[in-house]
């Protein structure tokens, strides 16, 4: 670029800003009476919330009442759990009743060590651990009821823990048992 070019583009440069700079104002008199007047109005009334109903938890006993289980397919479960082992001993036949025959609970949709014990609950003949999942629910169960994805069965209930029997697959893919406990949880 030449001289001449670069002189006409600076002074339009230049004579843009200083016509831009005059566009400005510092009057912010109309600004202030707004915001007066919206803090002179009168405050309006916030509706309340509408009242939340309590939930009421239902538990679907189709064993009890000989249902189908809405969630299990429609193949028959006797054939399903044939083709699982064609031949088994008597201890892995009771472990495949045990795991197919059981409805599912609500805490076997959780890892065992995703669970927190939060405490426990005595009457006069029952005793309940207080059960917290990774969600922030908190559960009830008591002995005979299933936790953990393993078929943890809820043995023993103390006052500082759940001891629990679990069922899991080995490399072969038999079944064996082992023993597992829910510590009750330290408050952070």
């Amino acid at each position: 670029m030449n001289l001449r070019a670069r002189l006409i583009i600076a002074s339009l440069s230049i004579g843009c800003f200083v016509g831009l700079s005059g566009c400005t104002s510092r009057d912010m008199d109309d600004l202030q009476r707004y915001v007066a007047e919206v803090l002179a109005r009168p405050p309006k009334r916030i509706e309340d919330l509408p009242a939340l109903k309590p939930y009421e938890r239902y538990v679907y006993q189709s064993a009890e009442k000989h249902l189908r289980d809405p969630f299990a397919p429609l193949i028959d479960q006797a054939k399903k759990s044939a083709t699982i082992v064609a031949t088994i001993d008597e201890q892995q036949q009771k472990f495949n009743d045990e795991v197919t025959a059981h409805n599912q609970e609500e805490l076997e949709a959780f890892e065992l060590d995703s669970l927190r014990m939060v405490g426990t609950l005595q009457n006069a003949n029952e005793l309940w651990g207080i059960i917290k999942d990774s969600a922030g629910t908190v559960h009830r169960v008591q002995v005979g009821n299933y936790i953990g994805r393993n078929f943890g069965k809820v043995l023993d209930i103390k006052e500082d823990r759940l001891d629990l029997r679990e069922i899991t697959k080995d490399s072969e893919g038999r079944w064996e048992e082992r023993n597992a406990s829910l510590a009750l949880a330290e408050e952070p």
